[in-house]
C-alpha cells in the first residue's frame, strides 16, 4: 500500500508518472496504472521512448549556439548539462522515496506544500504549452517554408508542387491537425510513464542514464556536423539551411529527407508531450475530480480548448524563438533545475549530501543567471525593434 505526504492526500489521485515503484491495491492506485499505461516493456524500449521524448524542439538551435559560444565551449555546455540533468532526476526520485511520494508533484507539495505543488502545475503547462506551440510552428516551417533575416525558405510541399492554397502554412497546419493530431491525442492513456511500464521498475536510473548519453551524443553530434557543415551560414533553425545546394551528392534528396525526417519525429512526439500538458492542466484546474481519462465530458472539453490555443499560436506567433525562448528561459528551467535543487536544499528528510548541496547551488546559478541574460534579451530586442 502506498503511503502519501497528508499535503499530497488532499488532492485527487491522478495518472502522473510515478517516480518509484508502488504496490498497487488500493482502487485508485489501480485506475492510476490503468490510465497511464501497460506494464512489461523492455529496457530498449523505456530507453527508446524517454529518448524521442527529450530530443525536441531544441536541438534544431544547437548547431548556431555553438557557433556562438565557439566549438569546444559549446560542447563542454551540452555535456555539462547532461550532467546536472541526471543529477537532478536523481535527486527527485531519491526524495520521492524519501517523502513516500509517487509524482514528481507529490515531491514538491511535501517539501513546499500546496502552494509549491500549484507552481509546478503552472510551470509545467507554460513549458509544455510553449513546446508544442514551437513543434507546430517547426512543422509548418518544414511543410511550407519559413522567412527568416528577411529571406524566404521554401517548405518541402512548395518545392514539390509549387505555391497553391493546399500548400499554404494555414491550411497545411489545419490538415496536419485534423488527420494527424487529433487522432493521436484522442487516445486516453499512453505508454509514456517510463517506470510504470517497466518489467523491472529498479532499471529505472540506469534507463535514465543511458537516455541522457544517448541524447547528449546526438546532441553534440548534430552541434558539431551542422557547424562543420554550415559554418557563418548556420542559421538560428539549421533545419532551414536545409533548403539548398549542400554541395554534396544528391543533395536535394538530403535535404528533404532531413526536414521530412525531423517533421514527423515532431508528429510523434506531439502527442507524448500533450498527454503530459492535458493531465497538468486538468490536476491544476480539477484537483479533486476523478481522472480525466473517466470523465468524457472534461477530457474532450480540455482536449479542444488545449488543441484550439495550440493552433492560433502555431499561426499567429511570429517566430520561433519568441515562444522558446519565454518558455526555456522560464518555465522549462524552473521544471527541470530550480524545483529540483530547491528540493535538494530544503532537505525536509535529511537525506541531501554536499555534492547535492553543491549541484543545486550549481542549478540554481546557471538557471537563474541564463534566465535573467535571455528574458533581458529578449525585452531588449522587443524595445529595440520598436524603436527601429
Amino acid at each position: 500500500m502506498t503511503i502519501q505526504s497528508s499535503v499530497e492526500r488532499k488532492y485527487r489521485k491522478s495518472p502522473r508518472a510515478p517516480l518509484l515503484p508502488q504496490a498497487q491495491s488500493q482502487n485508485h492506485d489501480n485506475l492510476e496504472a490503468h490510465e497511464a499505461g501497460i506494464d512489461g516493456a523492455s529496457f530498449s524500449g523505456a530507453v527508446f521512448n524517454l529518448s524521442t521524448t527529450i530530443v525536441g524542439a531544441g536541438i534544431m538551435a544547437l548547431p548556431a549556439t555553438v557557433k556562438e559560444l565557439g566549438l569546444i565551449p559549446g560542447l563542454i555546455m551540452i555535456v555539462l548539462v547532461g550532467w546536472l540533468t541526471e543529477s537532478s532526476i536523481d535527486m527527485i526520485m531519491r526524495f520521492s522515496r524519501a517523502s513516500k511520494s509517487a509524482t514528481y508533484s507529490g515531491v514538491v507539495a511535501d517539501a513546499f506544500g500546496g502552494a509549491g505543488r500549484t507552481l509546478l502545475h503552472v510551470c509545467i503547462v507554460v513549458n509544455n504549452l510553449g513546446m508544442l506551440v514551437v513543434y507546430m510552428i517547426i512543422i509548418g516551417d518544414v511543410l511550407s517554408g519559413a522567412w527568416l533575416n528577411g529571406v524566404h525558405h521554401s517548405g518541402v510541399t512548395e518545392e514539390w508542387f509549387g505555391q497553391h492554397w493546399w500548400t499554404t502554412r494555414f491550411t497545411l497546419l489545419l490538415l496536419t491537425t485534423l488527420f494527424v493530431f487529433l487522432p493521436l491525442i484522442s487516445f486516453r492513456r499512453v505508454v509514456h510513464p517510463i517506470e510504470n511500464e517497466l518489467k523491472d521498475p529498479t532499471q529505472i536510473k540506469s534507463i535514465v542514464r543511458t537516455s541522457i548519453t544517448l541524447c547528449s551524443t546526438v546532441y553534440i553530434a548534430t552541434s558539431f556536423f551542422g557547424l562543420l557543415l554550415f559554418g557563418d551560414r548556420t542559421l538560428d533553425d539549421v533545419l532551414a539551411n536545409f533548403d539548398g545546394d549542400l554541395g554534396i551528392p544528391y543533395s536535394s534528396l538530403l535535404d528533404d529527407v532531413v526536414r521530412v525526417s525531423y517533421g514527423i519525429h515532431l508528429m510523434l512526439v506531439f502527442p507524448i508531450v500533450f498527454f503530459s500538458l492535458r493531465l497538468n492542466l486538468d490536476g491544476l484546474l480539477f484537483p479533486y475530480a476523478i481522472p480525466i481519462a473517466f470523465d468524457n465530458r472534461r477530457f474532450f472539453a480540455v482536449t479542444a480548448a488545449l488543441m484550439g490555443f495550440i493552433f492560433v499560436g502555431a499561426n499567429f506567433v511570429p517566430s520561433i524563438w519568441d515562444a522558446f525562448q519565454f518558455t526555456g528561459a522560464t518555465a522549462a528551467v524552473s521544471v527541470g533545475f530550480i524545483f529540483p535543487a530547491a528540493i535538494a536544499l530544503r532537505d525536509t528528510h535529511g537525506i541531501a549530501t554536499k555534492n547535492d548541496r553543491l549541484a543545486s547551488w550549481l542549478m540554481i546559478s546557471l538557471a537563474v543567471s541564463s534566465s535573467t541574460v535571455a528574458v533581458s534579451s529578449d525585452i531588449y530586442s522587443i524595445f529595440n525593434g520598436v524603436g527601429g
